[in-house]
């Protein structure tokens, strides 16, 4: 069977065909990633406890490097008790916002969260007492 469509209609089809895939292959790619959570004070920033609600602490070294390869794999949702529009703008100027899917106030349903103040439960309610009695954020240790 030969094909009459002329070669310039059958280009334009081809091309249409391959950007739908690398589309549909991305939005899958997106829909599959598992969702971490990440504390900003205290995790993507230099926060030390000194909290000022008008003021987000410079980025830590290597959080670019280290966003971006979680980028890869994950999609990222910044927790933050601050004011999202402030976030937002936090994250335009460091250039961190191409890693970040969303910020929330919300601690919503991912498959993992990071923070630093956190414990990670192992199943034994005594050494997570003993955990929960001795704990510090990492900048106070």
């Amino acid at each position: 069977m030969t094909n009459n469509y002329p070669a310039y209609i059958i280009l334009i089809i081809e091309t249409i065909r391959l950007f739908l895939k690398k589309v549909i292959l991305n939005l899958e790619r997106k829909v599959l990633k598992k969702t971490i959570l990440i504390d900003l004070d205290g995790v993507l920033n230099t926060y030390s406890g000194k909290f000022d609600e008008k003021v987000i602490p410079q980025p830590k070294t290597g959080v670019d490097d280290f966003l971006q390869e979680l980028n890869k794999t994950f999609k990222i949702k910044i927790f933050t008790t601050r004011n999202k529009i402030l976030v937002a703008k936090w994250l335009i100027e460091n250039k961190l916002d191409c890693f970040i899917d969303d910020i929330t106030n919300v601690k919503e349903l991912c498959w993992l969260y990071i923070d630093d103040r956190c414990i990670s439960f192992d199943g034994n309610y005594e050494i997570l007492s003993k955990e929960i009695k001795k704990f510090q954020p990492w900048y106070k240790k």
